[in-house]
This record gives C-alpha cells, structure tokens and sequence, in this order.
C-alpha cells in the first residue's frame, strides 16, 4: 500500500503544473532566459565551484528562493531536502538529523552536522531562531572532516548571509502575514559610503503561535513566539587583492507555548487509606488490606487526539534566547596563492523556565525546571590556498575553537511517598527499623546542578588536489587536539540537605583526543555533461560525559567511549536534454561506537538521595548507513520549472546493548507495570538492531512553479511537496503514519521582480499527523513504587504534530 502512495506522489510531483523552485531553475530564472547553461556555484568545498564538479551530494537554497517560498523557519529547508530532519520537539534545543543519522543536544558532543554561519561553527539553538537576508544555504552530505574545522560524521550545513556591493545601493523588504497568527516583517539594504567601503543592515521581527497549541487546564491559552533580530555588515575593499567584511548581529526570542499530548487522560490519584493505623498496602487482604481506592474526583484531563492541539499542563514552557554574534573574514590575494581568515565571537544566554509535569500527572502541581545557559564561543581559522585551477593545487590551514559557560539548572525533584493527595500526610516505613512514621505525603526536594562548560579544538589541516582536463583528484588531513573539562556540582536541600558534591568522579572529568580525520574524492568528466565521482571521508566525535546525572551510577552511564566512522560514496552528475540536471549517489557508511542518547530512561541508585527517577543517558553503540539519493531539476519550457528529489538511507544498529525501559524484562523497549530496572545495573539493557533514529528510510521532495508573462507582469502558481513514509520506531514502540506536506502558492510579480504579491498556503491538505512521540505515557513515580506505593500516571503521551493548515499572504519589494 505504501509503494503505491509512493509511486502515485512521484507521479504527482513530475506532471503537476503546480509550483516552486529547485536550485538549477532558480539559477536559469535569475537571467530570465531560457538557457539552462548557468550553473549553480556553490562553496561547499570552501572555494567557489559548479555543482556538478562537486564530489558529493549537495542540496542549495537560494536566499531569493526561500523569500519566494515564504520559508522563514531554517528548519522549513527540509522540505527542499529529502533525508534531513531539522525539528524542535523539545523547544530548548534544535535537532538535525541527515541520512538517518540524529543528534541531541543535550549529548553534549559535537553535533551529527555541524551548522555553519559564515564560514563559522555556530550553535544551532540560535542560528536556527531567525533567518533573514540570506545569499544561500548548502546541505552537505556525508562525513565532513577536513575543509572545515569540526568534524562531523553525517555532514553540514552552511548559511551565508548577504554582503554589501561595492558601488550598488540595492535592498528588499518584505512582509507576511497568516491567519493563524503569524507576521514576519524583514529587509536589507545596501549602502555604498565609498569606493571602498559599504554598509549592509537588515533586520527581522516575527511572531508566531510556535505549535499552535492551546492549554485546556490554563483556560484555552494559546503560546507565542516573538523575534527580533538585526545585522549590519561592513565591506573593506581597498583593492582588487583584498576584501574584508565585519559583522555584527543581535538576536532577542521570547517563545511561550504548551506541551501537546495524546491520550485517554486518568485518575492518576489514589485514596490513602489505614487499617489498624498501618497503610492498607501493607496489609494482608484477609485483613481488609490491598491497593489503595481510585479517586475519582481528580482527573488529568479530557480524553485528546492530535488534531485537538490541546495540552493539559499547570504552567507551559518559556524560553528566552539573547544573542550577540561578531564575525570577521578577510581574504588576501598573493597572486600564486590566497591568505584568509575568518574568525568570530558569539555570546549567548538561554533561559528556559518549563514545568515537566507535561501531562498533568498530578493536577495542580506544577514540577519545576529552570535552566540558564550562558555560552562564549570563539572561533577563528587561518588558511592559504593555491589560485591555480589547473595541475597541482594545494591548502593548509590552523582552526581554533573554545567555549565557555556555567550552565545551571534548578530541578524541583520532589519526592511522593504514595501516589495520593500530594498534600495531605500519610504514615510510611521511614522511621528506625523500617517503624511507620506519619510524613508529608509530598517531600520538598530542589536539585542545584552547576556544570561548568570548558571545551576546545585546535586543529591543522593539508590538502591537496590535481586537475588535469576532465580529471579531478582531491585528498588530504586533518589533525585536532580537543580538550574538555566536564564536571557536575550538585547541591540538595528540602527533604535531604546536601553538598555541594561532585558528581563525575575525577578519572572521567577530563578528556583530550588527538584524531585524524579527512577523506579523498576523485571525479572525471565523461562528457560536458556528464560527470562521475567517489569519495572516501573518516570522521571522529570525542567521548562525552554526561550533565546533571543521579549519583552512584557506573562509569558506561557517566561516559561514552569515542565515535569513529568511514564513508564511502559513489555517483553520477549531469545533464540531458540541455534543459534537465540530475545526480545520482549510492553510500556506505560504518560507524564504531555511535554516541546517541537515550531520554526518559529509568534507574535506581541507592547512593543517589533521590533513588530512583527518570533520566536520558549517552551511549555507544555498532552501526551502518546504507542508501541511495537522486534528485532531477531545471526547466521543462521557458516558463515551467520542476524539481523532484528523494533519499534512501537505511541506518541500522548492529546488535548494540543500550539502554532501555523494560519494566516487563522481556529484554525490548517497554513501560508494562510498574517501573523497575531489569538486571543488575542501574539501568535495563536491551539488545538493538532497530533504527539509529526516529526517521523513515525513505524521503521524497518535489517542487515546480508555472510562470505566464502577461506583458509587464507575471502570474504565477508554484506548489512545494515533502512526503516521508510510516514506519516503527522500536525506541518508543510507535507506528508513525505517512505525512505529506504541501504548500501552495499563487501570486503576481512584477517587471524584474521589482515587486511581488504571494498567497499561499501551508499544510493544505491539513494533515494532523504525529512527528514525534515519548515511549508509554508520562508518569511520576512514588518512592514506595516498588512496595505498592503506586505511580502518577497521566495517562497522556507527549507529543509533536504537523501545524494545522495556514494561509497567509507575502508583499516584496526589490530596489
């Protein structure tokens, strides 16, 4: 059933004359003609090149295509690009994941792709918060480890803003707005102050309602987003052999919104009740004893389905993110070779203030958690390179990285002898000899972690090329030193007064890897239009240690081993008819020891004062990657344009112990009874050949815009689509559906461009279906758990789930 969906889509995508654009037609439309000669230039291997002499895959946004799709968000580039999920399940960190390969970033590794803005490592959690005044972006994929400084092993993605012309005043503006709530007001205008210098500024404000979710138990509140943000750029030229750009960019978010959840909703709470003045759980039943009453009369909410976008908890989630970003880069032409820097200095401070009883486990009770994130990156990189394109080239370059910030985070962990009324009192067996004393049910309990962040890479790097003709041959190395510091302070007081006390003990605090990294790549022209290649690249993420983590647990838990991986790719580039451009690639990659972490996993550990709780954990485990990705492009006639895109990637474990719930000890991923650790060690272990991350196999985009010039203007209708299949995930034993997104767009622009005038709409067939979802229902456990002292279940699971349909309207001006 799913490959004749499949088959009908790709049908679908080719023969619409429904809209959008794909790299190379946006290219062939900038000169409004119909010869589809210009090639796309992209920097992906940090010099300038056509795509087709690229030796991987590569997908490109142009900023002027992603202004025509009304795409605001960065991670809205996914649906240009089969294969990579960009997403923000949790709204405290962003995640990417590119052929199936995840990355969290609560793992505290380097990520699976590394995001780069302006030639500079840059945190996500902010590059990924406004986007505007783009030139371009580029998705990379496959292991990146040697053009630019970071390693990473699923590949990269590079944002270029716009930079001043030199003698040009030029500049847009553009406004949109939906009805939903949304508003996006941004520009950029250039202004030349001399023959040699020019002044860039642009700038963003957006509002939206984040994930569109309401608060039933908060009286239907609804969450926002707000954004503002600016740079200015300063171009130096004094000559033709030297440019120079120094730039600086605010950002302010605020993004209030509500947790989503599915379910049937419960009575999570139960009567406490005493026989002969002892707990009638620990009484025999022909004494009347057994598991305390359901109350009836407290709920945690109304039975909820994904389209009811409804959440239930007492308080929602804030996170407010102020960023101050400078970066310079400046290249010096030398005649035989190029001297350049780059280099930058990024200041950011996230506040996040959430309740985690998401699914109203206990109504009324809001379970606090405020985390500051304070993070001083700098960042720069010297490199000189040979000019010559023919014969012998050359490159070497030093990188250096450091980053700074005492993260803190305040947990209110407090602790529930039984799952009854959190506020009354009740006799449990705390006293001497196990005797019953009378306690408050609920037992304050506040967590003051410290994690001071210290982490950096020196790095150097070699690189040599041939091209003879059609022949192209690349290899070289790189060599990094990183070193980091990871410890955890950890203070209690309420129920238990304690610490501060180190958590991470002294043989696993400090760190420091020396690997290599790099690739090779060798690519002939068999014809003008047709091009093959194949590349080899080794990538390296360092062990991490882990924060905030229970005390007493074995050294597997703390700190994962080292990540190594080796890729191999083959493909094709080229194109037919003089008017369509395609590629084909097949890759292999192998990964030894991937680090993934594992969220919401339960433990015990008598050292710690909690004892027992729920926690997401770092772990290695054997993997591969196998897969194939083709994409078609560029014009059918003068004034229709097509792209199709789609991605294989089937990235499996291999036989890897992790860490798991499997309350049933059945030896796979379960919450079935009460909460308990299956084994020996603090956490059950399960035996994985399943899925590395909750992603499908399979992808496919496709985009296409019908143009009909009507003298000085011109109509248009463009459509982009982006379907992924249903799969299982054995991670939280969930059968996601197929979702098809598609956006539509009808509008008129005017001579060159000038100005244009967009309606469209998002999710039009109003899909409501769920992305992301947790493994069993959201709980809070009792101390006495294990004896009969019972849970607070829910009876929701959290969840993420595609934005109802949207229509909006987009007005911009060029000048």
């Amino acid at each position: 059933m799913r490959i004749t969906k499949l088959r009908r889509l790709a049908i679908l995508a080719c023969g619409s004359s429904a809209l959008a654009f794909s790299g190379h037609a946006q290219a062939e439309e900038a000169d409004g003609s119909g010869d589809s000669s210009t090639d796309i230039i992209v920097t992906a291997t940090r010099d300038s090149r056509s795509l087709q002499e690229v030796a991987m895959q590569v997908n490109v946004a142009t900023g002027e295509q992603l202004e025509k799709l009304s795409l605001f968000d960065i991670k809205d580039i996914s649906q240009l690009a089969p294969g990579l999920d960009l997403n923000n399940n949790d709204p405290r960190k962003n995640t990417t994941t590119l052929r199936g390969i995840s990355f969290d970033p609560d793992q505290g590794t380097s990520p699976t792709v590394e995001v780069y803005f302006n030639e500079i490592p840059t945190d996500a959690q902010t590059v990924y918060t406004a986007m505007y005044d783009v030139a371009q972006i580029e998705v990379l994929r496959g292991p990146q480890g040697l053009l630019r400084g970071l390693s990473a092993p699923a590949g990269s993605i590079t944002i270029a803003t716009r930079r001043p012309d030199f003698g040009v005043t030029e500049g847009y503006a553009q406004a949109s707005a939906t009805d939903r709530g949304g508003v996006n007001v941004q520009g950029g205008v250039t202004l030349p102050l001399s023959d040699t210098l020019a002044l860039r500024v642009a700038g963003l404000y957006d509002g939206n309602r984040v994930n569109h979710v309401r608060n039933l138990t908060l009286a239907n509140k609804r969450g926002y987003n707000t954004t503002a943000s600016g740079r200015v750029t300063l171009g130096f030229q004094p000559s033709e052999a030297f440019t120079a750009y120094l730039s600086y960019q605010y950002l302010n978010s605020d993004a209030k919104s509500y947790q989503q959840v599915v379910g049937t909703g419960n009575t999570p709470q139960r009567v406490y009740s005493e026989i002969f003045g002892i707990p009638s759980i620990f009484m025999p039943p022909s004494f009347g004893g057994g598991p305390f009453a359901t109350n009836t009369a407290v709920r945690s909410g109304p039975a909820l389905t994904a389209g009811n976008y409804a959440a239930v908890s007492d308080s929602g989630y804030r996170i407010r993110n102020k960023t101050h970003i400078v970066n310079l880069s400046a290249d010096y032409d030398l005649g035989p070779a190029t001297l350049s820097f780059v280099g930058a200095h990024q200041y950011s401070r996230v506040l996040t203030d959430r309740d985690q009883d998401l699914g109203n486990a206990i109504p009324g009770y809001v379970q606090k958690n405020f985390v500051s994130v304070p993070s001083k990156f700098d960042t720069q990189e010297l490199r000189l390179h040979s000019n010559n394109t023919e014969g012998f080239g050359w490159s070497v370059s030093a990188f250096h990285y450091n980053r700074t910030g005492d993260v803190i985070n305040d947990i209110y962990n407090d602790l529930f002898v039984y799952n009854t009324d959190p506020n009354g009192f009740v006799k449990a067996p705390l006293g001497a000899g196990g005797s019953f004393i009378t306690v408050p049910n609920k037992l304050p309990l506040l967590v003051h972690v410290v994690v001071p962040v210290r982490n950096s890479t020196w790095s150097f790097a070699g690189n040599l090329r041939y091209n003879s003709g059609p022949l192209r041959i690349e290899a070289g190395l790189r060599y990094s030193i990183r070193r980091s510091t990871q410890t955890t302070q950890i203070t209690t007081t309420g129920f238990q007064n304690s610490g501060p006390n180190e958590a991470i003990p002294a043989n696993l605090q400090r760190t420091t890897a020396k690997p290599w990294t790099g690739g090779a790549n060798i690519s002939y022209d068999v014809t003008d239009t047709l091009t093959v290649y194949a590349a080899y690249g080794h990538s390296y993420r360092a062990p991490t240690t882990g924060v905030s983590l229970p005390a007493g647990i074995t050294a597997d838990l703390i700190r994962t081993k080292e990540e190594k991986t080796d890729s191999f790719e083959a493909g094709i580039k080229g194109k037919v008819l003089g008017r369509l451009n395609y590629s084909v690639a097949g890759f292999y990659q192998k990964f030894d020891g991937y680090i993934r972490r594992f969220e919401q996993i339960y433990w015990v550990s008598a050292a710690d004062p909690q004892g027992q709780g729920f926690f997401g954990f770092n772990y290695n485990g054997d993997a591969e990657v196998k897969g194939i990705e083709a994409s078609l492009d560029g014009r059918v006639t003068e004034n229709w344009g097509i792209g199709l895109s789609a991605s294989y990637a089937k990235a499996r474990y291999k036989n890897a112990l992790l860490p798991c719930n499997d309350y049933a000890g059945t030896g796979k991923p379960n919450q079935t009874g009460a909460p308990r650790v299956t084994g020996t060690g603090n956490v059950s272990y399960c035996r994985n050949n399943g899925r590395i991350s909750d992603t499908p196999d399979f992808g496919l985009t496709a985009n296409t815009e019908v143009r009909f010039p009507m003298g000085s203007v011109t109509p248009f209708a463009s459509a982009m689509l982006a379907y992924r299949p249903g799969f299982f995930s054995q991670t939280v034993q969930y059968d996601y559906d197929a979702r098809t997104q598609l956006n539509a767009f009808v509008g008129v622009r005017g001579p060159d461009d000038k100005w244009s005038v967009t309606v469209f709409a998002r999710n039009l067939l109003n899909q409501q279906k769920i992305t992301n979802i947790t493994l069993g229902t959201q709980t809070i456990s009792s101390i006495l758990a294990g004896v009969g002292g019972g849970v607070y279940d829910s009876g929701y699971r959290p969840v993420n789930v595609m934005n109802p349909r949207e229509f909006g309207a987009t007005l911009g001006f060029k000048f």
